[in-house]
């Protein structure tokens, strides 16, 4: 019964150790309590706990050298001795047979076997030495909670077992076998023989009333799931500094040669593999934090299934901690195996801390399942939504109107969430400056002071934690699930020094994973101004006012106004009025449509000329979709390039059938099928565009807009320059 116990709590064990070193604590205690049932009850006791002492330090000591952990068999003792309990009811499941999770059991089940062996060969009450037994089962049971399959075989066989037990016949004395009437009157003899069937009567009533009453009780627990006693036992906590590392950056930016680790890779490449310290999901509107819940785990970690679009190749490195403080383990993603160290495990976020906090001279392996990500699939992902990852794409209250309006006008740019995410990289790698002496912070006002500040007052310059914290707050304002990632980028096997540290941003896309981001700008890109491309307006401009005509007070009149005729002191006519009044109309109209244009020319100029060859394509692109819309056939945002450019050319096509008085367009009929040939250029390979791919997409989309254009009625085509609708579509 002891050795099924150990089976029942094995189902939470990732390795059968525990449920062989139970079996043997249970086998052990029960045979010395069979080898001394001739001595004192007295000495039983001493003899047993001796006994217990022995096998728990070999148990401790298998256990620590499956677990491959360090130190003497003193020190891990003494460790597990203190951390029994609290261990055991936070380990991650499957939990990994280590000293600190083998202690507890192994004692109850000697316990558990010495109790139950005495009572029932010295008492012959073997009913009620089945009570420790049943009571360690129930423990058992109670621990694995809901973090296994029901335990129906094992619970099958431990009431097998024990109805055996009862069922064979006790040989302690001849006494107790021997009918109890034997030798009374046969009077007394026939009343006690009543009254044993009366009891016995009595006995099996009871009992099937208690099945008759609980039967139902117990069915209807069958399918309610368990209680989970680790919801009351608080896991490991991360230290404040450790809570938010990303305030770290500026401190390391500013102490370039500090050495923090001292790395040597023993499979895989050296220099391709980042070494992430921690994950913050949360933001607050204030700081980002790591918000993750550790499970103490063993030398195995948990594997998950990689995305379809992923493949995986295997890192081990060796690490050893120098100046690197607090409680998080460094390791390159995602860790599949630790050794030479004890440490806790987020399954969510795939990083690890140390309980007992980072040592100068600490050394542990680790070996990780490194992913590669397959980037023909990005173009076309999408990005989850709903409930599993609204914690990833929570904007607290507060945010500033300009981050908003910024992310607004590159999300409306970008349709895809790959491209918009490209799209927000680009804008801060092309208009913000790294600079080691940026304060720290990345709350709201230092973001927008990042984003929005003067140059030359100190803003739109930083370290990279104002880089991904930018990044991840632009990406959840336009619909993208972000989070932010603290770690090192050594140049190869050596010291990682403070100036290796930096942080990215990821961003989560479905059936890949979460991509990493670069939003650094380049060593050799001087940073354009923020102005250049955005330009925030409010967002309910006032309406142009003109200024009300000042009203001078009326003269006095002199002493022979009486005199003068009458029509002089009517003033102006009515028709002088209306004829006014009129004009200034139609010049206000012509003014307005004039301003119409001009604003107009500009947003074509900003499109076509302005910029990298990558942002003109992109704005002859917008061009060619103004000018469909323009024309009443609009595009839909579910539409590839390529689908878009034939939707184009059937547009002209049909447009000249229908007014076959037009010239021919068929020299811009492939226009639209090269230019949705360099937009994908643009997607994919973004730092490929030349500027002369760039004016021959200007050509494209000119010729392509006014061929278009010379198809429509006359009045259509003078409204044409001057429609409003290109400077508040999305941009």
């Amino acid at each position: 019964m002891i050795a099924l116990a150990g089976v029942a709590l094995g189902r939470v064990y990732a390795d059968p150790l525990l449920a062989r070193l139970i079996l043997g604590a249970a086998i052990g205690s029960v045979l010395v309590s069979v080898a001394t049932r001739r001595l004192p009850s007295w000495l039983v006791a001493p003899v047993s706990v001796a006994g217990l002492a022995g096998w728990t330090l070999l148990s401790l000591r298998l256990a620590a050298r499956h677990a491959a952990l360090p130190g003497s068999l003193a020190e891990v003792t003494a460790d597990a001795a203190r951390n029994a309990i609290p261990r055991l009811l936070t380990a991650m499941i499957p939990v990994e047979p280590a000293p600190d999770t083998v202690l507890l059991p192994v004692v109850a089940a000697w316990l558990t076997g010495l109790a139950a062996a005495e009572v029932a060969l010295r008492t012959g009450r073997v009913l009620l030495g089945y009570l420790p037994p049943v009571l360690l089962y129930a423990g058992a049971i109670y621990v694995v909670g809901p973090n296994a399959d029901p335990a129906i075989t094992p619970t099958v066989a431990f009431a097998a077992v024990a109805a055996a037990g009862l069922a064979l016949p006790s040989h302690r004395d001849g006494a107790a076998t021997a009918d109890p009437a034997a030798g009374l009157a046969p009077a007394v003899r026939a009343a006690v023989r009543l009254r044993l069937l009366a009891a016995s009567a009595a006995g099996v009533a009871v009992v099937v009333a208690l099945a008759a009453l609980l039967a139902p009780l117990m069915a209807a627990q069958v399918d309610d799931r368990p209680v989970d006693p680790r919801r009351y036992v608080e896991p490991p906590q991360l230290e404040s500094l450790d809570e938010n590392p990303l305030i770290r950056i500026s401190g390391w930016a500013l102490n370039p040669d500090q050495k923090l680790l001292e790395v040597r890779t023993e499979v895989g490449a050296a220099t391709q593999a980042r070494i992430r310290l921690a994950v913050l999901s949360d933001y607050d509107g204030v700081t980002w934090r790591v918000g993750a819940t550790y499970r103490n785990a063993g030398r195995i970690l948990p594997a998950a299934e990689p995305a379809p679009g992923v493949t995986t190749d295997t890192v081990r490195q060796q690490i050893t901690v120098a100046d690197l403080t607090g409680r998080l383990l460094p390791a390159v993603p995602t860790p599949r195996e630790v050794t030479g160290a004890r440490v806790a495990y987020d399954p969510a976020t795939g990083t690890l801390i140390r309980p007992e906090g980072l040592t100068p001279g600490l050394r542990y392996t680790v070996t990780s399942a490194r992913e590669r990500l397959d980037g023909n699939l990005l173009a076309t992902a999408n990005v989850p939504a709903g409930e599993p990852v609204a914690r990833v794409l929570r904007v607290p209250d507060g945010t500033p109107e300009q981050l908003r309006r910024l992310a607004t006008q590159l999300a409306e740019e970008n349709g895809a969430p790959y491209a918009r995410a490209v799209a927000i990289q680009d804008f801060l790698a092309e208009h913000y400056r790294v600079t080691a002496d940026a304060p720290s912070g990345h709350a709201y006002p230092n973001l927008s002071f990042f984003l929005f500040g003067p140059r030359n007052g100190g803003g739109q310059r930083g370290t990279s934690e104002q880089f991904a914290a930018a990044f991840a707050v632009l990406g959840r304002l336009a619909g993208l699930p972000t989070r932010v990632v603290v770690g090192f980028a050594p140049k190869g096997d050596g010291p990682v020094r403070a100036a290796d540290a930096f942080a990215w941003p990821e961003v989560l896309f479905d059936g890949v994973g979460w991509v990493p981001f670069d939003p650094m700008p380049r060593p050799d890109q001087e940073p354009r101004p923020v102005e250049e491309d955005f330009r925030p307006t409010p967002d309910n401009p006032p309406p142009s006012q003109v200024p009300e005509p000042t009203v001078e007070p009326a003269p006095t009149a002199p002493a022979d106004a009486a005199s003068r005729p009458s029509a002089d002191r009517r003033g102006l006519s009515t028709p002088v009025l209306v004829g006014g009044g009129t004009g200034t109309l139609l010049l206000l109209a012509g003014l307005a449509l004039l301003a119409l244009a001009a604003l107009r020319r500009n947003l074509t100029r900003a499109r076509l000329e302005r910029g990298d060859p990558g942002w003109r394509i992109a704005g002859a692109w917008r061009e060619l979709t103004d000018a469909l819309r323009l024309a009443g056939r609009p595009v839909g945002d579910d539409l590839a390039a390529a689908e878009v450019a034939e939707q184009a050319r059937r547009t002209l096509a049909d447009a000249l059938v229908a007014r076959p008085g037009e010239p021919d367009a068929g020299a811009v009929d492939g226009a639209p099928g090269e230019l949705a040939g360099l937009l994908n250029q643009v997607a994919f390979a973004p730092h490929t565009t030349t500027p002369g791919q760039a004016d021959r997409a200007a050509e494209l989309a000119t010729r392509y807009a006014t061929a278009l254009r010379a198809t429509r009625p006359w009045w259509r085509r003078l409204l044409w320059s001057v429609h409003p609708g290109p400077l508040r579509w999305r941009r």
